[in-house]
Order: C-alpha cells, then sequence, then structure tokens
C-alpha cells in the first residue's frame, strides 16, 4: 500500500486516502515489478501494461538478487477491481498472515472515553491468571516482550494482522484492542470477527473535516462493532444506549449503575489516603464482590466495571479481579505520582475542554484544599480549544499554572496568551511560566496539605514538539529531577 515498497512479485493495493491517491502511482509500482494490483476506481489498464512490459524488458538486472516471481511481456500485470480497496486490504492481510484471530480470543473496545484505561485493566486481570496477552491501542502496541509505539489509536488492517500473527507465534493466547471510530470507518479491523466488543460510551467528539462529518456518521462508525463481535457488552447508562444497540447482530449484554444493567456498581465510596485517591463500589447482577481502584472518579467505575465484564467470560475469580485493579496504573491515564504525603500529584493526558472539564469536576468531588491544574496547548491547532481550556480551568481550578505543551511551529508564549483569554472569562487565578519543568517545579514547590495538583495534556508522551522537532521530554522524569533538584538544595 506504499508505493516507496513496491517491489517485484509484490501486491500492491491502491487506496486513496486524505491527502494522497494510490491509484495515481500505479503505473510507477507497475513499473517497479509489481504482480498485481487492487483498485477500486478507474485507472488506464493499457499505460500500466505498459510500464509492467517496460519492466519486464529492464528486469534482468534484478534476477540475481530477486527470486519473486514476475509478471511477463505474455501474460501482463494482474489488476483486480474491489468495491472498496480498503476493505480488501483488510481481507487480503488476514489471508496473508494466515487468519491469525482465529488462534486468538479477540476483545475490541470502542467508545469516546475509557478505551485505553480499560485495555489495560483487562490485561492485568488475564494475566495474573495465566493468559498471555496482546494489546493494540493509543499508547502502544504490546506483542510478546516487544513493545512498539502507536502512531495510530488503531493502526492499518495489515499492521494488525501482522500483530495478531506475532502475537500467536509468541504464544498469546488472547488480544485486547482499542477499536476507533476512525479504525472502523477506514476497515482497519475488518477480515475478522470480535470474540467480544465493548461500547464504552459516545459523546461528541471527532467531528471535522478530517475526521466525521458530524454526530450521526461517528455513532454509525461505532457501531459497526457490534455487527463485528459474538458477544456485544454495551453501557446501559449511557445517553444514546437506544440507538448503539440498534441493529446490533451480536449476543448483546450490558453494564453500568442502572438497576436495568446485567453487570451493576453499588455503593459507590471516594477513597482518599496519603497522597492517593481511588473509590469503591460493589459488584452486583452476574457477579456480586466489593472492588476498590486507586484511581479516581467515576470514570474508574465504569472502566473497570467494564474491564469486569469482559473478564468474567475468562471464568476469572472475584480475587484475582480485586488483586489486580487494586495494583493498575495506566500510564498517563490519571496517573499518580508520588511526591508527598501530604499533598497528591497525577499526570493525566486530557488535553480539550472536555475532558478537562471532565476531570476536573472529578477531582472536586475529593473535596481538596486547593485543586490546580497545570497545562498548555497544542500549537497548529484550533485557537478554540486554547480559549476553552483556558475557560474551563479558570471556572473549576484554584490555581492554573500555564505552560507549554507541544508548541509545535508557534510561539509558545501566543498559545499562553490565548489560553490567558479564556481564563480571563472567570475569576480564575493563574500564573505562566513557559518552560514545563520550571511550571512542575512551582506546581511542587508551592504544594499544600489536602492539595490535588494536576499536570494535563501530555499524559503518555515523552517527547515535546519545538519548531517541528519532537525533544525528549517525559513528565515523570521532570518530577523525578525536580525533586532531586528540590532536596539538593534542602541539604
Amino acid at each position: 500500500m506504499d508505493s516507496r515498497k513496491a517491489c517485484r512479485g509484490c501486491l500492491f493495493v491502491c487506496i486513496k486516502g486524505a491527502v494522497f491517491d494510490g491509484h495515481t502511482v500505479a503505473e510507477d509500482v507497475a513499473r517497479a515489478g509489481a504482480a498485481c494490483l487492487v483498485v477500486d476506481q478507474d485507472v488506464n489498464v493499457e499505460a500500466i501494461r505498459r510500464a509492467a512490459a517496460d519492466w519486464n524488458s529492464a528486469g534482468t538486472e534484478y534476477e540475481a538478487a530477486e527470486t519473486a516471481p514476475a509478471p511477463t511481456a505474455e501474460s501482463g500485470i494482474i489488476i483486480v477491481r474491489v468495491e472498496n480497496s480498503r476493505y480488501a486490504l483488510a481481507c487480503i492481510s488476514a489471508a496473508w498472515f494466515g487468519h491469525p484471530a482465529r488462534e486468538l480470543t479477540t476483545i475490541g473496545i470502542t467508545g469516546t472515553k475509557g478505551k485505553t484505561t480499560t485495555t489495560y485493566m483487562v490485561k492485568s486481570i488475564l494475566e495474573r491468571t495465566g493468559h498471555k496477552v496482546g494489546l493494540i491501542g493509543t499508547i502502544e502496541a504490546i506483542v510478546g516482550d516487544k513493545t512498539y509505539p502507536a502512531p495510530n489509536t488503531t493502526p492499518e488492517s495489515y499492521i494488525v494482522q501482522k500483530y495478531f500473527r506475532e502475537m500467536t507465534d509468541a504464544g498469546c493466547d488472547c488480544v485486547v484492542m482499542e477499536a476507533s471510530s476512525q479504525g472502523f470507518m477506514l476497515h482497519r479491523t475488518a477480515g475478522f470477527t470480535f470474540d467480544y466488543g465493548i461500547f464504552t460510551n459516545i459523546e461528541r467528539d471527532h467531528i471535522g473535516p478530517n475526521e466525521h462529518r458530524d454526530f450521526e456518521h461517528y455513532l454509525a462508525c461505532k457501531k459497526m462493532l457490534l455487527n463485528q463481535c459474538r458477544v456485544g457488552i454495551v453501557n446501559r447508562d449511557d445517553p444514546h444506549f437506544g440507538q448503539i444497540i440498534e441493529g446490533a447482530t451480536c449476543k448483546l449484554e450490558t453494564y453500568g449503575l442502572s438497576p436495568e444493567a446485567d453487570l451493576r456498581a453499588e455503593n459507590m465510596q471516594l477513597v482518599r489516603g496519603q497522597g492517593t485517591l481511588g473509590i469503591s463500589y460493589h459488584v452486583r447482577g452476574l457477579m456480586d464482590f466489593p472492588v476498590e481502584v486507586d484511581i479516581p472518579g467515576r470514570f474508574s467505575v465504569y472502566n473497570s466495571l467494564t474491564a469486569i465484564a469482559i473478564c468474567r467470560h475468562f471464568s476469572v475469580s472475584p480475587t484475582d479481579i480485586t488483586a489486580a485493579l487494586k495494583d493498575i496504573r495506566v500510564k498517563g491515564r490519571v496517573e499518580l505520582i508520588k511526591v508527598s504525603d501530604d499533598f497528591t500529584l497525577m499526570i493525566d493526558y486530557a488535553h480539550n475542554a472536555m475532558a478537562l472539564e471532565s476531570l476536573l469536576t472529578t477531582l472536586r468531588e475529593y473535596r481538596p484544599h486547593r485543586l490546580i491544574s497545570l497545562f498548555g496547548s497544542g500549537g497548529n491547532r484550533a485557537r478554540d480549544r486554547r480559549f476553552e481550556m483556558g475557560e474551563v480551568s479558570g471556572r473549576l481550578a484554584d490555581l492554573t499554572i500555564i505552560t507549554s505543551d507541544n508548541p509545535r511551529n508557534e510561539d509558545p508564549q501566543a498559545i499562553i496568551d490565548d489560553i490567558k483569554t479564556g481564563i480571563r472569562k472567570t475569576d480564575g487565578k493563574y500564573v505562566e511560566i513557559i518552560d514545563r519543568k520550571e511550571a512542575i517545579r512551582y506546581a511542587i514547590e508551592h504544594g499544600k496539605p489536602g492539595d490535588i495538583i494536576i499536570c494535563a495534556g501530555k499524559g503518555h508522551e515523552t517527547y515535546q514538539e519545538l519548531n517541528g522537532v519532537k525533544h525528549d521530554m517525559d513528565e515523570r522524569v521532570l518530577i523525578t529531577e525536580v525533586l532531586e533538584e528540590l532536596a539538593e538544595e534542602g541539604s
């Protein structure tokens, strides 16, 4: 599918993307020695055949190094016309790797929020009981002992199938993966059927020129999971529940706080320790036992309850579930970093107004002495996001520390000024410190007993992009450095 990798004897799939159309390089690919083209649009067949013949006449120079079969002037290049080349790519890839999904128990999780945390919870619980679990998600793909960075939440279908095959070769017996709306829209998850499909929730997000044209389209893409799984597990509390399950072809189960849910959370209580926050509740319905999670907020109830609803199908005991959930930590997702017994500091990926408002509202429930919000906003992105985040933080936080996120090719100070425009619509107090490490140092130095400090926006990222160049920057490392420097200064 990448014309730069076209070689002798290859099958090339022409895909029309948002920026580049693979059909425009069909002749170049044929000239590089491709044996077969898969297309979903009209192409110049005669020109492609001439290009293939050109390769054949000049192909002797490759004979010593290449052994793959190649088209000949007599047989010509094979051109396969399909209705949708992305869908074809998924099916071809599944076959190419020997249909590895058939050798795995496959778990797909979709939803606006909660996908990442839930995948790690499921992996942790199942591995505690002896399963070897692969993972594909927003942060990374985990294949046996290897990890791969994730450019997309759901990789291209060829990569998905490649990972599945690597997982089976590494001895994995199941895989849990985040299935994004873009992934469904672009058929990245086609070519196999999920054993379990989970729909966590849906809110108005990912709507725009390069994503979904409207909410209805966004919902329709996510709903595709419930027509591509054997068992569907759906959040009964979602306001769009009726629309979500409409037309589903799988066996359905539900979870949530609703008394109508098959698996329910009851008696929720906030838990606060020395520098830690969590929540406890009791599972009722299909299972019956108490749970405590050291991740704050109602969303932690939903995430953990989702994981329980999945792992129930693997006959995992309540003891193993509760032990795994008590120890769960997800990088960059309300990740508690212990810096003091007096106050709480955490890192979260919240990088838009909706996510930040949800997070700050949740933390307010713990009645902190002060709620301190430290964040910036990405450059080369819509300015409205900055105004909105500033207004949300000014309204909900006692103190906002405005700093840099990924300025990219913009002036960091200009981004900060936009955030201040939003904050000034409120009575919120703020300070501005461009350097993110210095901003974190300020937060820690000025932390008071009972404070909750949230470093938002970077989450799992380990870089900062300045002037188009990515530089190493991990907030966990910055926090450690700050603590070491403060210790040295105090000694």
